[in-house]
């Protein structure tokens, strides 16, 4: 008898209402993913701070409620907030790749939620428009301290594929925009 293979339901939990994020994004949104995690994990290797890639949901009010977010990249640092499948503290960075169905969310009602909560860094990135947004929380309020779109024709006047990005907290762990969009055209 053969056992049905179970879906994964990737889903949200925003002010009691449930997004599914189905189906998954496209292939660039993975491999952008992949690239950013695997630089930052590299970058923590022996510090008590990990990161996750889409797989580990925020609960982000966890003494209100039950809500939760599935950030695609989360550097988290305080450990005894993780149970299970589940962070309940504050990370220190979390990225966001941006996919058509989740574009507005996520640039509005998740960004505020991240600020709110007091997430140190936040990254929109585009795999469309091969671009970066990186704001920094200052006073309880996010404001965009870098915008880059990656120009990479070396013969562009505005070339800044070499252009390097430092994480905040971890200004050891750089990347430049090559590194970022790697394999997406």
């Amino acid at each position: 008898m053969e056992l049905a293979q179970k879906e994964q339901v990737r889903d949200e939990k925003i002010n009691g209402v449930i997004y599914d994020m189905s189906p998954a994004p496209h292939f660039r949104h993975g491999m952008i993913n992949s690239n950013i995690h695997t630089i930052i994990k590299q970058g923590l290797k022996n510090s008590v701070c990990i990161v996750s890639i889409e797989n580990l949901d925020f609960k982000y009010h966890p003494d209100v409620n039950d809500d939760y977010l599935c950030p695609d990249i989360m550097i988290i640092c305080d450990r005894k907030h993780l149970k299970g499948g589940a962070y309940s503290g504050v990370p220190k960075f979390i990225a966001e790749t941006l996919s058509p169905s989740t574009t507005k969310r996520d640039r509005t009602e998740k960004k505020d939620i991240y600020e709110s909560c007091g997430v140190e860094e936040l990254w929109i990135v585009s795999p469309r428009e091969r671009s970066v947004e990186i704001y920094y929380l200052d006073d309880g309020k996010y404001y965009l301290n870098q915008n880059y779109i990656l120009q990479d024709d070396i013969e562009e006047a505005h070339y800044n594929a070499e252009t390097e990005i430092a994480l905040r907290a971890f200004p050891h762990i750089r990347m430049t925009l090559a590194d970022i969009f790697e394999g997406v055209e």
